[in-house]
């Protein structure tokens, strides 16, 4: 399972199912049912912050050997959009064109069309995740703030670098078209770059 820094449309799908109450699903969900074992896979990968793709979910609930097996691929993505059109799973937007789709549960907790109540973690587990989101959410904003700070320094270094080189020029008896023609695109750019970041950072 690899570990990669969380998107912020991850964190929203995991804020959203440790937080979410019990929601209504259009499907029956009976332990012993596909639906059922699929929803129990993506929770197991959820709770640990990974959100996984078919031959994730495959490989969890069939074993390794079955992970190309086409047909159950094919059976299996359609039960995924069943459930993701009874609100029980969401399909996360790929972040590659060549990658799997990706799927996260709404919620760890719902009333299934036989009006019965199903959770797929203890409320131990979910207080334990909200911890972890809280977490992780916080040391990413630190990791974003440090990498702005340190883009903000740059890039005002090489703004003023600019600006000192361009009144330099003009202050010569003749100007240097080359070195203000470099210099002028440049300190612009850097200004505007100068601006988003600063932006951000507000």
């Amino acid at each position: 399972m690899s570990q990669h820094k969380l998107t912020s449309i991850e964190i929203q799908c995991l804020q959203e199912a440790v937080t979410s109450d019990y929601k209504i699903a259009g499907i029956r969900l009976r332990e012993g049912e596909y639906q059922y074992e699929l929803s129990k896979a993506i929770a197991s990968f959820q709770l640990e912050f990974y959100l996984p793709n078919v031959k994730d979910l495959i490989k969890k609930i069939h074993g390794e050997d079955k992970a190309d097996d086409v047909q159950l691929i094919r059976k299996t993505q359609t039960v995924l959009k069943k459930m993701e059109k009874s609100g029980v799973t969401k399909i996360l937007p790929k972040t590659k064109p060549w990658e799997l789709q990706r799927y996260a549960l709404s919620s760890f907790k719902f009333i299934d069309i036989e009006k019965n109540r199903v959770s797929f973690a203890t409320d131990e587990q979910i207080k334990l995740a909200i911890e972890k989101i809280k977490s992780v959410v916080n040391q990413q904003n630190i990791t974003t703030l440090r990498t702005n700070s340190v883009t903000l320094c740059i890039l005002a270094f090489m703004t003023t670098i600019c600006y000192i080189v361009m009144l330099w020029s003009i202050m010569q008896p003749t100007i240097n078209p080359v070195i203000f023609a470099a210099t002028f695109p440049l300190s612009i750019l850097c200004s505007i770059m100068l601006g988003k970041v600063l932006s951000k950072t507000t």
